[in-house]
């Protein structure tokens, strides 16, 4: 008699807890063949319940720039979130959190635009990640006021405020990117600009190493990258004054690209978007004042994470960049 593969729906015998459910589609009467076929799809439909339990659900704060200036920020940090298997929640009905002009203008609306934003993170449950650095200050200064002169109730202790960026490099998430790690950039050398908002204060980031982070030097050595040390890694670019100050925000920005390039570094990786705007944005202008070319590649460090946990397409992130960076990744093999 030939083996017969029986269609059943009454689940997988001798499987409990959150496996109790699980329905095969067939029962093995005989034949290796078909027992083969069973333990396939058992082994598929156990996998696919192991991944939905492991996915990790943060809210998340875009803020204004991520939606507007600095898409590939907001495309490749999702992108890398989706891979390593955490489920960015975008915050309902969020607030611009009032950076950088609100706070020298007026400091209770300041407080409340930050605060609001946090009450609607309490309010939802979740950790709440922030890419932007300037964004993360204010909601962190929020917090901290809240803290200390409980103007915002129910917030302190329900809820961490984390930058995309400790975020990543919290012990868990590094082990999901080296383990997931497709290609190396070993060849690519760097340095990496935090700006002065991602770590300081300190008595508001909390940041135990505010002059000298590494967290983002940690994540380019992970795929490979050349991290190079350089001292300056938190000085302002002068971002802050691209409409007021010119002349101030380009002599700090072209002291960054004559620092970098002193350290044999080939690209600057940012973690902030307004650091990265501004950095990449200026070096046409600054080149013609100074005389001398400065075509210095500003990557998001979640894009160069992208390339190295296999996306497909980071081209078009490279179409929002003023210095295009396509020729020295080709250079290097990494395009």
């Amino acid at each position: 008699m030939a083996n017969v593969v029986t269609p059943v729906k009454t689940g997988v015998q001798g499987i409990y807890g959150p496996f109790k459910e699980l329905d095969s589609g067939f029962r093995r009467n005989d034949g290796l063949a078909d027992f083969l076929t069973l333990h396939k799809i058992i082994n598929k439909e156990v996998g696919a319940i192991l991944t939905a339990e492991k996915k990790i659900q943060v809210s998340y704060y875009p803020g204004c720039a991520l939606h507007g200036t600095a898409r590939e920020y907001d495309d490749s940090t999702k992108t890398v979130s989706r891979i390593l298997g955490v489920e960015l929640r975008e915050l309902p009905d969020w607030n611009c959190c009032g950076a950088s002009a609100a706070h020298s203008t007026d400091e209770v609306l300041a407080h409340q635009l930050a605060s609001r934003n946090l009450e609607i993170a309490v309010k939802e449950g979740r950790d709440l990640v922030i890419p932007c650095a300037a964004c993360y200050s204010r909601l962190k200064a929020a917090e901290k006021k809240g803290e200390e002169k409980a103007v915002t109730p129910a917030i302190p202790g329900k809820i961490r405020v984390l930058s995309i960026l400790e975020f990543l490099a919290a012990p868990e998430m590094a082990e999901k990117i080296r383990d997931s790690r497709k290609k190396s950039l070993e060849g690519l050398r760097v340095v990496c600009y935090y700006g002065c908002l991602y770590s300081r204060p300190p008595r508001v980031t909390g940041a135990k190493n505010y002059e000298n982070p590494e967290e983002m030097d940690r994540l380019m050595k992970m795929i490979g990258v050349e991290s190079i040390p350089w001292s300056y890694k938190t000085d302002c670019c002068g971002g802050s004054l691209v409409l007021t100050r010119t002349d101030i925000m380009r002599r700090l920005t072209q002291k960054l690209f004559d620092r970098a390039l002193e350290t044999g570094a080939e690209a600057i990786v940012a973690a902030c978007p307004l650091c990265q705007a501004n950095l990449d944005t200026r070096q046409e202008e600054i080149s013609r004042e100074a005389g001398k070319t400065y075509e210095l590649p500003i990557f998001y460090f979640t894009e160069l994470l992208g390339i190295a946990l296999g996306h497909r397409d980071p081209g078009k992130w490279w179409k929002k960049h003023f210095v295009d960076p396509s020729a020295l990744l080709q250079k290097k093999g990494m395009n």
